[in-house]
């Protein structure tokens, strides 16, 4: 028997409403990512590459989605106010240069206070990523400044010293002045240089009008920041490579996003890092090749040079760890954890700074 023509109607408008359901859209968050260094330097580029479409990849599928607003070279913060920023507000969510903060966050400079270490840069992340998981106060250090650690982050390639004058021994250095990131000032005491605190930004400028007559720097920024142009002097010291930042959170903030987003964070830093390190193994020796083109502009510092320049070194480490250990940190304990993790790796060690 024939079904009643209002049932026969019925079925079509049933079966659309089904097949169309109603969606509610995601949750939108404003989120400002800051660094002062423009974007050519590798842990800038990373933000954009690999970050933010990590987080907004894990978050698909979900109830949130973010608006991102990057502010690099200085439009918002500069080198070194990033941690300001986020503290502050102005900023969500930062790649934090810890070199430049060797007052603030010392503990996270405890590479940069070791000289003469391991050259690999995925050693230096896994060794100061362990100190965050394992040594009490690492991580709890960032909380002062409302920030939370995401993990990760960026540690730069084995630094050089590029100069406008050729350098074969440290007695070369007598009376130069030499510019240097931070805390590496300190690689220069004794050595007769005189040591002034700088960054990237400014070292070409500084250089071509006489302020400097070198910079220690890392090969992957000094090639694209065309620093040979100024310094075709390359000396390959093997400082070692260094950690020099990682990515963070406004902590207030942060606690109140949901659980995925704060995942979502949490896992992209970890990506940022693994294609920051892939790509800087890629970019190192085409730096090279760029920044001492040729053999009579790059010298290798003998390793018996290179041990006699450490040894000549004030002690650097115990000083940094007694200073932290005076300010209710534990310097000993992150200095003793990070060489022993670096000497258990087979690391080359200039200088066991364990040893008092």
């Amino acid at each position: 028997m024939r079904k009643p023509l209002q049932h026969i109607w019925a079925l079509p408008v049933l079966a659309a409403g089904l097949a169309v359901p109603a969606t509610a859209p995601a949750q939108s968050i404003d989120v400002t990512l800051v660094n002062g260094h423009p974007s050519i330097f590798l842990w800038v580029k990373h933000l954009t590459e690999t970050f933010i479409p990590a987080v907004n990849t894990a978050l698909e599928g979900t109830d949130y989605a973010i608006n991102w607003s990057e502010a690099y070279g200085g439009s918002l913060a500069a080198v070194g106010g990033e941690l300001e920023a986020v503290e502050v507000g102005l900023a969500e969510v930062a790649a934090i240069p810890t070199v430049f903060m060797p007052t603030q966050l010392p503990l996270q400079n405890v590479s940069y206070n070791t000289p003469f270490g391991p050259s690999d840069p995925r050693l230096v992340m896994e060794s100061v990523a362990m100190l965050h998981d394992t040594v009490p106060g690492v991580e709890e250090s960032w909380h002062e400044y409302d920030a939370e650690y995401l993990g990760g982050g960026f540690a730069l390639d084995n630094y050089v010293l590029m100069t406008n004058f050729p350098v074969t021994s440290i007695e070369d250095l007598e009376g130069r002045r030499i510019a240097a990131p931070g805390p590496a000032v300190n690689w220069l005491e004794g050595t007769g240089a005189v040591g002034v605190s700088g960054n990237l930004t400014t070292y070409y400028n500084d250089i071509q009008t006489g302020v400097f007559d070198g910079v220690i720097v890392f090969p992957t920024a000094a090639a694209p920041a065309r620093l040979h142009e100024v310094a075709p002097y390359v000396t390959i010291t093997d400082f070692g490579a260094q950690y020099a930042g990682t990515l963070v959170a406004n902590r207030t903030w942060f606690a109140d996003q949901p659980e995925a987003v704060q995942n979502a964070l949490r896992d992209a830093a970890a990506a940022y890092t693994e294609a920051y390190l892939v790509e800087q193994t890629d970019r190192v020796a085409a730096a090279m090749a760029t920044i001492a083109s040729d053999d009579d502009h790059l010298h290798v510092l003998a390793p018996e040079e290179r041990t006699r320049w450490a040894s000549a070194l004030p002690d650097i480490a115990g000083v940094w760890a007694e200073n932290a250990n005076g300010m209710g940190l534990p310097g000993s304990e992150v200095l003793t954890a990070y060489i022993d993790a670096l000497k258990a790796a087979g690391a080359d060690l200039g200088r066991d700074w364990s040893q008092r």
